[in-house]
């Protein structure tokens, strides 16, 4: 067996045996094989497709190229949630309380943002003290005390998928649905869940732009959990604005806890609801969906999940104060306000662009070596649908440098789209697969 031939076999559109694909993660992890051939196969991969067969052998080879997480012990069901990114998107950091205050074990890891969508470990480190960087014994037992845990992803999860992941970068071969959805499952199966739920964003500020490459996406991913005897739920929520209202790691923070406190904005709820539901499901701790949603708002209404994420950060060495008074988080240098020059209806508001304008503020990171700003960003007062009156506030812009600002400003004032029409809202929930 060689590479080459490995090449020319998906070159010329045939299916590629197991043992084939196991080779060529095997041998490329090990760097034995070199980045050009393998170039060259994923190129063949982009162009030609893979079989649910294929995808999933790839899948499973790339999940135990590293280590893998075994979380048995922690009991029969546990269930993971991964989101495919998007701009605003603090979902994990409300929700994943609110499943540890049901009883459900919550053992998740989690990545850094890059580019235009925010990671859910740069807003946990966030809060001053919190240490997101604790060995596996530590997880676990933190699991076992508390019942949640959430960590950067401090073993050696599915080197083979890093690599791949910076060789498509590089070559245009990002969107693959093959590629994207073994990029995922296989991280999802080496962190050790053996249930799984999926937030497949679509919008302007996801990678999926259209609900039909979303639902794509959903199928194949649900077809790998079946195939690797996970049991995954898909669940696609729009991403053509931002999701809640604040964009930025300390916004983002603070409109989270509040979130726990009762004050939700509607999309988030929708999503909390959705995706928090499905995982009590899961975990076989209740079928009836509409049910697990009223348990899910008790958990709030109640307290427990607040308490849940003061526990958490307590645990991990993080300073409670400042979630029991968000006024302690560092605020930026100067508050900028967007006014609306038009009256009418907001028709869109580009999250992608939202993600990127917080970005250059120094909220988001182009390299994985850039240092981000924790207190700039956008808070967003007008969304979609949202009636406007000439001179009213669209958004507040964050920032630490007053030309960065200024010119955010401007940028944001290009984005809302005003029409004289009324606007009917989005949907939040595009489909369950």
């Amino acid at each position: 067996m060689n590479i080459i031939e490995i090449i020319a076999k998906k070159r010329d559109k045939q299916e590629l045996k197991k043992e084939e694909i196991e080779y060529f993660i095997k041998e490329y992890t090990k760097n034995n094989i070199t980045d050009y051939q393998a170039s060259a196969l994923i190129m063949a991969i982009y162009l030609n497709g893979m079989t649910d067969e294929e995808i999933t052998n790839l899948t499973i080879a790339m999940a135990q190229s590293g280590e893998m997480l075994n979380l048995s012990m922690l009991g029969k069901n546990v269930v993971d949630k991964h989101s495919t990114g998007g701009v605003g998107d603090k979902i994990t950091l409300i929700l994943m309380p609110i499943i540890a205050a049901i009883g459900i074990p919550v053992a998740k890891m989690s990545g850094r943002g890059l580019g235009y969508t925010g990671g859910t470990i740069d807003k946990l480190e966030a809060i001053p003290g919190y240490n997101t960087n604790i060995d596996i014994k530590q997880f676990i037992e933190n699991v076992k005390n508390i019942g949640i845990s959430l960590i950067g992803q401090t073993m050696n999860l599915a080197p083979a998928d890093k690599k791949i992941y910076a060789l498509r970068d590089t070559i245009a071969c990002t969107e693959s649905i093959p590629l994207i959805a073994s990029s995922i499952m296989s991280k999802k199966i080496a962190a050790g869940a053996n249930k799984i739920v999926l937030d497949v964003t679509c919008g302007s500020g996801a990678f999926m732009k259209s609900e039909e490459e979303a639902r794509k996406l959903s199928n194949r991913m649900k077809q790998i959990g079946k195939l690797a005897g996970k049991e995954t739920i898909c669940i696609i929520t729009n991403m053509n604005e931002p999701v809640g209202y604040a964009i930025g790691n300390n916004l983002e923070v603070i409109e989270a806890i509040e979130a726990l406190n009762g004050k939700m904005p509607e999309d988030i709820k929708q999503i909390v609801l959705e995706l928090g539901s499905y995982m009590v499901k899961l975990a076989g701790m209740g079928e009836n969906i509409e049910e697990n949603k009223k348990k899910i708002l008790e958990n709030i209404e109640n307290k427990k999940a607040y308490q849940k994420l003061i526990d958490l950060v307590k645990t991990q060495g993080g300073d409670i104060r400042y979630i029991k008074e968000t006024e302690r988080f560092k605020k930026a240098q100067f508050i900028f306000k967007v006014i609306s020059q038009k009256e009418g209806y907001v028709k869109k508001l580009n999250a992608q662009k939202i993600g990127e304008i917080s970005g250059d503020l120094g909220a988001g990171r182009k390299t994985k070596e850039d240092k981000i700003d924790e207190a700039v960003g956008i808070i967003l007062n007008k969304k979609t649908s949202n009636k406007v009156q000439v001179g009213e506030v669209l958004a507040y812009v964050h920032a630490n440098d007053e030309q960065k600002g200024r010119q955010a400003v401007e940028q944001i004032k290009e984005i809302y789209e005003i029409v004289d029409q009324k606007v009917e809202e989005e949907k939040i929930i595009l489909g369950i697969i």
